[in-house]
């Protein structure tokens, strides 16, 4: 069989590549790999989902596997990926799994583990689950036989099923306790994105007071991040001049990015939340280690307004694992990606798109001044991203041609900009990025590398 994870969890086109079956084996073998060590008799494990149309079918599948091995699922519903990570740790689940494939279609779907304490799962764990999958599937052939190996309890030590109703309320309330700042006249227009927090965000936010015009928030299953939520802004923007709000908040599908909108109707991304939220809390001395953990897709500007405050930062890989994976090394507690995928670590173990919106609300009470104003702290350098789609992304370096190309432009842009070239973890795509003083250079560069990739892989 191919590899299965991926840079965050198994994804793929729902009842094809991510099939039934399929979900079946993960719950099965998933779970088999990460309760070995519980102490409990009957391991429980939290299950929930976004609102896209396969998830049901897939959560049945991915239950059935659960139960065989004699755990326990405790389904809650349509939830937030990082409030399947927080109550997995706060209810004292064995493990947690999120079907979601985040900001993808809606023919998408993807499903993610957490261990026990509320952390997405390292890569030798993956590397583990994979192994016992493909023990179970000869010649790269998924083949669910009896005669697995496996523990196959029955009677009444077969798993059980609990369905829990209290998922969301439980995690609104953990939620408000995250900031101790009133929201009472800020004006908030929210883009749901037709996903997992539809019901999670304004709710919050109300209860905290503020003010909420809630976009895209009756999902039917099928429009989830149709023309909406944190991949298209445009929406939210329009509805903050228009209704003359203070602030718009626009999620992906499962909620685990925000990305913001300012009171002219500015897209605010993750690099300017990480800049805002960073300098206020090194001014209130809780910025762990004076820095911020960003990936290499962050612009140049943010170590800028970080080192001029006082402050710096720690550029990791992409994808917000390896975020994580620095920060717990280092003692850090933000970090995150230009996406809008924050960690704030003294509250929670993964990205959380609602979390982040609360911090940052909580910074525009006590700063008193508007979010334009706000984000003025961080000077951007031109940058530009270019998706190439691919009929091969896997083994792109050893490409001569492109491999020049790269080095060419990396001479063009010299020692004030730079060029990333690297294959999406999730689509046949190959992701070039550039950002420099001068904008026609930085175009120049993107181009040019993107025109070679074209020429030798692409469609």
């Amino acid at each position: 069989m191919t590899r299965l994870f991926g840079t965050d969890g198994v994804r793929g086109v729902a009842n094809q590549a991510l099939t039934p079956e399929l979900a079946y084996a993960l719950g099965r073998y998933g779970a088999y790999v990460l309760l070995q060590k519980s102490a409990v008799e009957r391991p429980r494990v939290l299950v929930g989902r976004d609102t896209r149309i396969s998830g049901q079918m897939l959560e049945a599948a991915l239950t059935a596997g659960i139960n065989s091995v004699g755990a326990d699922v405790l389904q809650v519903g349509v939830l937030p990926t990082p409030g399947v990570a927080y109550l997995t740790k706060a209810w004292g689940a064995d493990c947690g799994v999120m079907i979601s494939a985040s900001h993808n279609p809606v023919a998408d779907n993807g499903i993610k583990f957490f261990s026990r304490d509320g952390f997405k799962l390292l890569d030798d764990v993956e590397d583990e689950i994979e192994a016992v999958i493909s023990d179970a599937a000869p010649g790269g052939r998924l083949c669910l036989s009896p005669k697995d190996g496996l523990p196959r309890p029955t009677g009444k030590d077969v798993g059980r099923v609990v369905v829990r109703t209290d998922a969301i309320e439980c995690y609104t309330e953990f939620l408000k306790q995250t900031i101790s700042s009133d929201l009472t006249g800020l004006k908030v227009v929210v883009d749901c994105g037709y996903g997992a927090a539809y019901q999670v965000t304004p709710r919050v936010l109300r209860d905290l007071g503020a003010t909420v015009i809630s976009l895209h928030d009756r999902p039917d299953g099928i429009n989830i991040n149709m023309g909406c939520g944190s991949t298209h802004p445009q929406a939210v923007a329009a509805a903050v001049k228009e209704h003359k709000a203070d602030v718009g908040l626009a999620h992906d599908g499962d909620a685990d990015r925000l990305i913001a909108i300012d009171e002219q109707g500015k897209v605010i991304d993750g690099d300017y939340i990480m800049v805002i939220c960073g300098l206020h809390l090194l001014g209130q001395g809780k910025l762990a280690q004076n820095r911020v953990a960003v990936t290499v897709y962050s612009n140049l500007g943010v170590r800028a307004a970080l080192r001029a405050a006082g402050g710096d930062v720690v550029i990791t890989a992409n994808g917000d694992r390896y975020v994580l994976e620095a920060m717990q090394k280092q003692g850090l507690n933000l970090g995150g990606e230009q996406s809008g995928h924050i960690i704030f670590l003294d509250h929670n173990t993964t990205g959380d798109g609602v979390l982040t919106s609360l911090q940052l609300l909580a910074v525009l009470q006590e700063a008193a001044q508007p979010l334009s104003v706000l984000a003025k702290q961080l000077k951007k350098y031109p940058q530009l991203l270019r998706n190439v789609p691919v009929t091969n992304k896997h083994d792109w370096e050893k490409n001569e041609s492109i491999r020049k190309a790269i080095s060419t432009a990396t001479e063009r842009l010299g020692d004030s900009g730079r060029i990333f070239v690297r294959a999406s973890g999730t689509e046949p795509l190959i992701r070039v990025m550039a950002e420099g003083p001068e904008v026609a250079v930085v175009e120049e560069a993107v181009n040019a590398v993107a025109q070679v990739i074209d020429s030798e892989l692409g469609g």
